[in-house]
């Protein structure tokens, strides 16, 4: 059952940092301008690796009228500490990715178009490409269907993403997709719906062959620890 839950508000001396909110403000209007959701849709957070505090959309809001103001800052146990509005509905699920992945501190929601049709389908998007074998993981699963912000949702999202990968597709919804900070998460996210779109385009004219586990893993690693300018 669909409820609304009034989360408690309590005091904190932690440093509530404009930056951060900044940061969710931007995110959420790449996502609208990038065509990964439609609407007031989908939900963006991220959390601050010195405070823990998590800086999150709030419900329901238009992505280009949300302001810094508008943006509600959260404890892990669901506390307000800072903001007016209401956080996202999906903020369970959000807290819950980063509650169970200390890498992570990036968390997009998005309700893109080619993630979603392999949702429809109860289909996991395998590693059919190399940028998403190295970023987002051996493959993105899909979870099972419950209803939107539950908290049976924000328990199978976690348990999609398992400790190394960073997307998980949510049946008839669309994806969640995290990263180690905002950037990371938004290149997660597009590469994962681009993966989408070519693996059904793939699957439309043939047979995908897919990346075996021994190069994927020899290109993580490459990605980690040798690519880029260290």
């Amino acid at each position: 059952m669909l409820t609304v839950k009034k989360l408690p508000k309590i005091e904190t001396t932690l440093e509530i940092k404009e930056s951060f909110k900044q940061l969710v403000v931007d995110a959420g209007l790449t996502m609208i301008h990038q065509g990964l959701t439609v609407g007031t849709w989908g939900n963006c957070s991220a959390r601050d690796p010195e405070t823990g505090l998590i800086y999150i959309t709030p419900s329901g809001m238009d992505y280009e009228v949300i302001q810094t103001e508008d943006i509600v800052v959260l404890t892990d146990r669901l506390e307000i500490v800072d903001g007016f509005r209401v956080p996202s509905v999906e903020r369970e699920m959000h807290v819950a990715a980063y509650n169970s992945r200390p890498d992570v501190n990036a968390v997009i929601h998005t309700h893109s178009l080619y993630s979603t049709v392999l949702g429809v389908n109860r289909m996991e998007l395998p590693g059919i490409s190399e940028d998403f074998v190295q970023i987002v993981g051996d493959k993105a699963v899909c979870s099972e269907y419950v209803l939107p912000g539950t908290p049976e949702l924000a328990a199978n999202a976690v348990k999609g993403l398992g400790v190394e990968r960073n997307a998980v597709l949510l049946p008839n919804h669309g994806a969640l997709c995290v990263g180690t900070d905002m950037k990371h998460a938004l290149t997660v996210v597009t590469v994962t719906e681009k993966a989408a779109h070519i693996y059904i385009m793939a699957k439309s004219i043939g047979t995908p062959q897919l990346i075996s586990m021994e190069h994927i893993r020899e290109m993580q690693d490459f990605a980690r620890n040798r690519y880029g300018q260290r």
